[in-house]
């Protein structure tokens, strides 16, 4: 399928993608537990501004705010009958800044759907059918391709399940997609999926993914791990890399990501060398990480692909000895393992996957429906 993102991928070898949205979003006065979502029709002004900032600091690719725009996510804000409505707004609006820099002859800038997790946990860990997740994301897909998306962004994604589902209702929508897990759990996804178990998954689909990748998780040293595993397993790819800034620690009792500007500058440039074509931040990142970031990847010559030893001593410790990558254990099969989501799909790759870890993360910058 052919759209702005493909076309802007055969003229550039990297993007610049965008940074946080609660980050910038709690700093714009949005409290603790409110769905950023309704300020796309109550605040839309801000929702503005963050774009804008993103824009004006580099970004190729912004992000619509409507990372927990689906029913499950809005429900816990009695707001699950405006999935239309909000989902709508965060598209329009992020078309409006973008269309803003191509018209005053600016560089081209790509809206892409945010679609994040919808809370629950799917059959047959939890209750949540694949049909009625499937029907979840597809409403919200309809309204932010509606509102002018050039393509879904389904992000800090964590289970087989999930991602098929939202790679179902992409599909239903006839909507290019691409595709990022949060790799949070010693360099798994929190459900036990390894970086070479979802490379083989993506590639795997009826409708593979635009794009792969990671996003969030627990820093730069970890999330370049996974990018190497990504790229190693399927060279081929359009790779994602959207690390948070840092490290989150409690600062006068909010959350703050210790990660600098030169950090992210230079996490930037080994993104680059490992492989990663789309590359932004995620928590904790400022227009000032950003505009780092673009700046050293507009001097950058890319390099050889970075080990361990280079990425740590670069960008810090990771959090884990080791990402999973290269274990064969064989687990339980899920529905996804045993073709139910996607008919076809052969069993060869039931082997990467490990049996689910079932918790979740406190964050204030990811409480359900900010990433």
């Amino acid at each position: 399928m052919t759209n702005a993102l493909t076309r802007l991928l055969r003229e550039r070898d990297w993007l610049l993608l965008d940074g946080a949205t609660g980050t910038n979003l709690f700093a714009a006065g949005l409290a603790s537990g409110e769905a950023p979502e309704l300020w796309n029709v109550e605040a839309p002004e801000k929702i503005r501004a963050l774009h804008r900032g993103f824009v004006e600091a580099g970004s190729d690719l912004i992000l619509t705010n409507s990372f927990g725009g689906s029913r499950y996510r809005l429900k816990l804000h009695q707001a699950q009958g405006r999935v239309r409505e909000l989902n709508l707004a965060a598209a329009r609006l992020a078309r409006e800044c973008a269309d803003e820099c191509t018209g005053a002859g600016g560089r081209p800038v790509i809206v892409a759907g945010s679609v994040g997790p919808t809370g629950e946990l799917l059959e047959p860990v939890g209750p949540l059918t694949h049909a009625d997740a499937t029907a979840a994301f597809e409403e919200q897909i309809a309204a932010l391709i509606e509102g002018g998306a050039d393509v879904v962004w389904a992000e800090t994604m964590s289970s087989v399940e999930e991602f098929g589902a939202v790679a179902e209702a992409a599909a239903n929508q006839g909507a290019a997609f691409c595709a990022t897990l949060s790799f949070d759990t010693a360099g798994r996804t929190m459900m036990g999926v390894t970086s070479e178990a979802y490379a083989a998954l993506a590639a795997a689909l009826p409708n593979p993914p635009l794009a792969i990748g990671a996003n969030c998780g627990t820093g730069a040293s970890d999330l370049l791990r996974t990018v190497l595993g990504i790229t190693g397993a399927t060279p081929e790819a359009v790779v994602i890399a959207k690390a948070n800034a840092g490290i989150p620690k409690f600062v006068d009792g909010r959350i703050h990501y210790d990660g600098t500007p030169e950090l992210m500058a230079d996490y930037a440039r080994l993104a680059r060398d490992a492989g990663a074509r789309l590359i932004g931040g995620c928590c904790g990142s400022e227009t000032a990480h950003i505009r780092a970031m673009r700046t050293a990847l507009e001097d950058h010559t890319p390099g050889p692909r970075p080990g361990l030893d280079e990425i740590r001593a670069r960008c810090g410790d990771f959090t884990s000895a080791s990402d999973g990558t290269g274990d064969r254990v064989a687990p339980q099969p899920s529905r996804a393992a045993t073709g139910l989501i996607f008919p076809g799909f052969s069993p060869d790759y039931r082997w990467y996957f490990h049996a689910p870890v079932a918790f979740w993360a406190a964050d204030d910058d990811f409480n359900g429906s900010v990433r």
